[in-house]
């Protein structure tokens, strides 16, 4: 005999306790009550916490409430059964009095005693697997680079092999959305828009980090970047979350040209979101080591003397700020005397500024170099600055 497949949706059934003893073993109505309420919390990277809200009907005396979840990811450990308070003062009073696990099955029995026959609502919560979501963005610079509008979507997966008709959804930033969510389905909604923020773009070279261009020329790379601080407006209430970030620019046509796209990392309020463009072809940077003595002064105590010497080309229309990032890890261990102190850094020739207080630590040093415009007749400008190791 061919016998269809069974299915185990996950169900609330209830179980008449009030009855003689040969009908209390666990008789399930064949109607489920109705979900009332879905709420689904996204916050946590790996599961989701669900809290649904039941009418269910009981009767004078012991309910059993038949709870399954079988094929679903639900954990089991984590189900919590309340009643909630009734808003009538007539209602029925129910409380829950145990609760119990049938063996050979993917199911547990709330035993719940009622003062009187009727409807209570009840609220089951559970820890859920599955359900995955995930950040993106997208990102449209303006023509001058100056502002850009972002826009956050999140998209929902569903593996839980649990269907919800009509659930609220938190993400953990943003607005609560409500949607349906099917078997298998993936949903994607708009979170949030955001005009008008501002955004600066940095040029950086960094041997330690980028590397080199051309290693036999001592050409370094120049990555660019989007920065965007998180504050000001409705941009900087909540961390922007990790995600893929899709960038475009206006291209002063009605229509918007694809720079590129980067993983942004998470961010928290009043710090910078960096999205990477790709190297710059128009501006030229070399490194070398211009000097490099050591002179003894007495016993183990030596004079370390470094420069290192940046040349650097600027081909662009407009004036940039290129942002050095040295690491001097390296250098100060090398450097440092057995009198264990750190070596004290000096700027050459006054073309650098001073390294960034607020970026620089004992590890790095930031400096930022204006670079002119190229010259009307499209020469590059020059700009040859050169910070100094010169520990006494």
């Amino acid at each position: 005999m061919n016998r269809s497949p069974l299915l185990y949706p996950l169900g609330l059934l209830l179980l008449l306790g009030a009855a003689p003893a040969d009908v209390l073993a666990r008789i399930k109505l064949t109607t489920l009550p109705v979900r009332e309420r879905v709420e689904i919390q996204l916050d946590h990277p790996q599961i989701a916490l669900v809290e649904e809200e039941r009418i269910v009907p009981l009767v004078k005396g012991v309910n059993q409430v038949d709870f399954s979840w079988a094929n679903t990811r639900i954990d089991p450990d984590t189900l919590v059964l309340r009643i909630l308070a009734p808003t009538d003062a007539q209602a029925l009073d129910a409380k829950v009095l145990s609760v119990s696990y049938p063996p050979n099955e993917t199911a547990l029995v709330w035993s719940v005693a009622a003062s009187a026959s009727g409807a209570a609502r009840m609220r089951i919560s559970y820890v859920l697997g599955g359900l995955s979501k995930e950040f993106h963005y997208r990102a449209v610079a303006d023509r001058d680079e100056k502002t850009l509008n972002l826009a956050q979507y999140l998209r929902v997966g569903n593996a839980a092999n649990e269907a919800y008709d009509d659930a609220r959804f938190w993400a953990g930033v943003g607005e609560r959305f409500e949607k349906p969510l099917g078997l298998n389905e993936t949903k994607e909604v708009l979170l949030d828009r955001f005009a008008a923020v501002p955004v600066r773009k940095t040029y950086t070279c960094d041997p330690a980090q980028f590397g080199y261009l051309d290693r036999a020329q001592d050409k370094l790379n120049v990555p660019m970047h989007y920065v965007v601080k998180n504050a000001g407006g409705p941009l900087g209430r909540e961390p922007l979350p990790e995600g893929k970030a899709r960038i475009f620019q206006d291209d002063g046509q009605g229509g918007s040209a694809f720079l590129g796209e980067d993983r942004g990392a998470f961010t928290p309020p009043d710090d910078e979101w960096e999205l990477y463009l790709g190297l710059a072809r128009d501006i030229g940077v070399r490194r070398t080591v211009d000097r490099n003595e050591r002179q003894r002064i007495a016993g183990n105590l030596y004079r370390h003397e470094v420069t290192l010497k940046y040349e650097i080309e600027n081909f662009k229309d407009t004036p940039v700020t290129l942002d050095i990032v040295e690491s001097v890890r390296q250098i100060r261990n090398d450097l440092r005397g057995d009198n264990g102190r750190d070596p004290e850094w000096q700027l050459g020739d006054g073309t650098l500024r001073q390294p960034d207080p607020e970026k620089s630590d004992a590890d790095q040093l930031l400096f930022h170099v204006d670079l002119p415009a190229r010259a009307a007749d499209g020469q590059a400008k020059k700009t040859d600055p050169h910070p100094t190791a010169d520990p006494e």
